[in-house]
């Protein structure tokens, strides 16, 4: 199991479209959390923005979709933090 960070530097959430990826996919919470190693609660927290998944996690979900972490994952508020 991959563990994420849930109150990191950078605030403590982070937007992303895993939800938006798994409807379009016909995927349940369950079968994505199996497919990447982790709980459906994991896959939940994550989709509710209250739990930053790791740096692993995030490669593993983005690969499973065939996409980069960029366009699964939202950095834009922890770019408005980078000075």
């Amino acid at each position: 199991m991959f563990k994420g960070v849930s109150n990191g530097k950078y605030g403590d959430k982070m937007k992303s479209i895993i939800q938006e990826l798994r409807k379009k996919h016909k995927l349940s919470q369950e079968e994505l959390a199996l497919a990447v190693g982790v709980t459906r609660q994991t896959i939940t927290s994550i989709e509710c923005e209250k739990y930053v998944a790791s740096l692993t996690l995030a490669y593993k979900i983005a690969k499973y979709f065939n996409l980069t972490i960029e366009e699964v994952f939202d950095f834009s508020e922890m770019e408005n933090e980078i000075k």
